[in-house]
């Protein structure tokens, strides 16, 4: 599968919340909010995108991966039932041909994503390009660290800074953590 700029950066995307479920420290559980380390964007690994259809549509530049969307990348893996590419045709780029810059990528229909031990469950995610925000949100957005599991409603992700907050949206957050998960010193 060649490799474009569209493709790159759909699995950035992928990364980058995957990176967000590096190990958590005792301050992220106190706070609610901590910066989170390991977010970078990576295009090394060979990447593939399964969906059961997708839709280009350059007037309205958007990329639309629908069924069953499955983005793996090394040991990362992202799924939703929908995600939306959006992107500017500036200066004649074109997704078809992988010229296109990327604005956002919406994600739907339960997001899914899985690195190593670490997952991350929400009802919907966006990652916005520009700003370098990644937002995944829901009824209930789940982070898990082995035994460790984060609980709120928005996870809210500063990608330039690694500034991390979880939001409770009028609830609580609930985390539970495991004593064994803590670094021998």
């Amino acid at each position: 599968m060649a490799r474009s700029p569209l493709h790159l950066t759909i699995i950035a995307a992928a990364v980058i919340a995957a990176g967000l479920l590096a190990p958590v420290s005792g301050t992220f559980a106190q706070d609610t909010e901590s910066r989170m380390s390991g977010l970078a964007l990576s295009g090394d690994e060979p990447i593939q995108i399964e969906s059961d259809l997708l839709q280009i549509n350059e007037e309205t530049s958007q990329a639309t991966f629908t069924g069953n969307v499955k983005v793996v990348q090394g040991d990362t893996l992202l799924q939703a039932g929908e995600m939306i590419v959006n992107y500017t045709n500036d200066g004649g780029g074109s997704v078809s041909s992988g010229t296109a810059d990327i604005r956002e990528i919406e994600l739907y229909k339960k997001v899914f994503i899985q690195s190593g031990t670490q997952t991350a469950t929400a009802d919907t995610g966006n990652f916005n390009m520009l700003d370098e925000v990644l937002v995944l949100t829901g009824e209930k957005v789940v982070l898990t660290d082995a035994d460790n599991i984060f609980i709120g409603c928005k996870l809210t992700v500063q990608m330039k800074n690694g500034q991390a907050k979880l939001d409770s949206c009028g609830r609580r957050v609930m985390i539970q953590l495991d004593p064994k998960s803590r670094p021998k010193q």
